[in-house]
């Protein structure tokens, strides 16, 4: 199956706010983009993806990733309405693909390990992806035709179950799993193997 992917990502000064402890300011800002550079490549790499969606207002990635992506602007309201518009755009530029959402901080991702995950979801009419946390969303997907109502949030992943989204058993060391949120997921993102824009980043010191 085919999957167009959606990947939200907010301004670079706004986003990973509770790394500050680890990071200047301008290394979180430049580690928000350098995430979404990779994740971005990533998702584009795996066989199955058709096309990647890229919400948001940051004009450094749009312009960085203009040629990759289809780009839509973020409509503010929070990452659940521009998902919303994400998708939207997902269904317009091939309603046979399935939809599918990702989020723009896993530095880490393979493309192997995206395209395992969901060929697992082409197996449910919709479905879910856990963070290594386990509260958390990192995939959430819908096959064609049916509604795609991202809730994230605080325990997102119990939220898209009750929703009617499969939790994937997708192996814990998986690196579709593990985003970035505080300074302890940097150190498990960079076991796994960061990609090359966020190895820059994170050598900044």
């Amino acid at each position: 199956m085919r999957w167009v992917v959606v990947i939200p990502v907010k301004l670079g000064a706004e986003g990973k706010t509770r790394l500050a402890d680890a990071l200047s300011p301008g290394a979180r800002e430049r580690l928000v983009r350098a995430m979404a550079v990779d994740t971005v490549a990533a998702a584009c790499a795996a066989p199955s993806v058709h096309r990647v969606v890229l919400v948001t207002a940051d004009p450094v990635l749009r312009s960085l990733l203009a040629t990759s992506t289809d780009l839509v602007d973020d409509p503010g309201g929070g990452l659940n309405a521009a998902l919303r518009a994400g998708v939207e755009r997902a269904r317009e530029v091939a309603p046979d693909a399935g939809a599918a959402i990702l989020l723009g901080d896993l530095p880490a991702l393979r493309p192997e390990d995206l395209a395992d995950a969901l060929d697992m979801a082409a197996g449910h009419d919709r479905a879910v992806v856990a963070d290594a946390e386990g509260s958390g969303t990192t995939l959430l997907a819908a096959l064609p035709g049916i509604t795609l109502d991202p809730q994230f949030g605080a325990g997102s992943s119990a939220a898209h179950e009750r929703a009617g989204h499969v939790r994937l058993d997708v192996a814990a060391t998986s690196t579709v799993r593990q985003d970035v949120d505080v300074p302890a997921d940097l150190v498990s993102v960079e076991g796994l193997g960061v990609g090359p824009a966020t190895h820059e980043v994170l050598g900044l010191g």
